[in-house]
């Protein structure tokens, strides 16, 4: 046997570039991407394929110090991930200098090798390379090299594919022997409720600050296909609750009139129909559940 397959833990701080990675080498989009950090809440598997070996890249949350329940939660999950996975891809932004975040990071990833446990593989990825000139490049990956002790060290643009099939080819060379794990052809293995409900928050992010971007959070509450309707022309009805922990966020994500609601509503039906290859109509409500965040009954409800 010769054909090799693993897992891949793609991690980082808040908006280091994870999302668009995973998306990048898997080929298509599987993971929602946003300016705005922690965007990412869920562990989300994407599926890169190749006939002598098959990668399934984990995309992680933000590392970050917490500040509520959910924040704690994301990192244990993130640990968790990271004592499960064949190797390690550690991100770091060109543009922006290493800082305390990635310094943590690195030390809880030399914390994996205590015990007598065994520490996967670590490839220090330095992303968003498009977003600097080249005579600023080698100071930073100097600098993410001298954050711990590295198998590999990988320059990358997710924007413009500067070396993501030379990381792809590192990251493979660090998987077990091992049969195939997911049929041929299978880009993710996230549950389509989890997907339409992450492409509705991404929509709602777009052009909101401050506090509300982590205040947001997305349940898809029915989804049946419509009645009546021809084979050649199904219809799916979704209803979505979005939730916010107060009720002036409440007004921002509706806007004046119910516009910015109705921006959202297009912006997703259309990734939603991309997504499931089909026409659905999007019934968007949105919801107040105060300090959600901070609550673990209603964080167990909404999926955390």
């Amino acid at each position: 046997m010769t054909f090799r397959s693993g897992f891949a833990c793609l991690v980082g701080r808040p908006n280091a570039g994870k999302s668009t990675l995973t998306n990048a080498l898997v080929g298509e989009k599987v993971a929602i991407t946003s300016s705005r950090p922690q965007t990412t809440r869920h562990a989300i598997r994407g599926i890169v394929h190749r006939p002598d070996a098959q990668l399934v890249l984990v995309d992680t949350p933000g590392v970050h110090r917490p500040r509520t329940l959910l924040g704690e939660r994301l990192n244990d999950l993130v640990r968790t991930t990271l004592l499960e996975v064949d190797v390690i891809g550690l991100c770091i932004p060109a543009d922006e200098p290493v800082g305390a975040g990635d310094r943590f990071i690195a030390r809880e990833l030399e914390e994996l090798a205590k015990d007598g446990r065994r520490r996967p593989p670590v490839v220090v990825i330095v992303t968003k390379t498009d977003r600097v000139s080249r005579a600023d490049l080698p100071p930073q990956l100097i600098a993410a090299s001298q954050l711990l002790a590295a198998d590999d060290v990988v320059p990358v643009s997710a924007v413009d594919g500067y070396q993501v099939d030379l990381l792809a080819d590192l990251l493979f060379g660090h998987l077990p022997l091992g049969p195939p794990l997911y049929p041929d052809g299978e880009l993710t293995d996230e549950p389509e409720r989890v997907m339409i409900a992450e492409l509705v928050r991404e929509a709602a992010l777009e052009g909101v600050r401050d506090e509300l971007p982590h205040s947001l959070a997305v349940v898809v509450e029915d989804m049946e296909p419509r009645q009546g309707r021809r084979e050649d022309d199904p219809l799916l009805d979704l209803r979505v609750f979005v939730y916010v922990e107060r009720d002036s966020q409440k007004g921002i994500v509706i806007g004046r009139g119910g516009t910015r609601l109705r921006e959202v509503g297009i912006q997703a039906r259309r990734e939603i129909e991309a997504l499931l290859g089909q026409r659905v109509h999007l019934d968007l409500r949105v919801k107040v559940a105060k300090d959600w965040q901070r609550d673990p009954k209603q964080l167990r409800k909404m999926g955390f």
